[in-house]
């Protein structure tokens, strides 16, 4: 039996493309606006309920137990073992956000195996 590479179509690549890019665009909103614009941290600080104080809050809680890293680790290892582009969007996704909020080893090392996943040995020529 013969294993077919991994292989995106321009729609899935399209598909990748934006993912990334809404998802990395609002993580850097987060960061700069959420969590280190010293304005919004003092007000979030002093108890404002907004929804940008909550977001802050919860991506601090799960910056601070690798939630983001330990998520694109994951499932870049499942998408090395079985890929697929479910398991690539997901990947990217946590990927993404964990290297824009500070878990950067991890998703780094998860965006590697991503990468990896694409690796298939040569088809042998007739």
């Amino acid at each position: 039996m013969k294993k077919t590479p991994f292989r995106l179509s321009p729609y899935q690549v399209q598909w990748l493309l934006i993912v990334g890019f809404v998802t990395v665009g609002s993580a850097l909103y987060l960061r700069y606006f959420g969590i280190e614009f010293s304005t919004t941290a003092l007000a979030c600080d002093a108890g404002l309920q907004t929804m940008i104080c909550k977001s802050r809050m919860v991506a601090t809680a799960l910056f601070k137990n690798s939630v983001f890293g330990a998520t694109a680790l994951v499932i870049a290892i499942l998408h090395v073992m079985r890929p697929s582009i479910v398991l690539l969007t997901g990947g990217l996704i946590a990927a993404g956000l964990g290297i824009v909020l500070y878990n950067i080893v991890l998703s780094g090392l998860a965006i590697g195996l991503l990468i990896l996943g694409f690796a298939r040995p040569a088809p042998a020529t007739a």
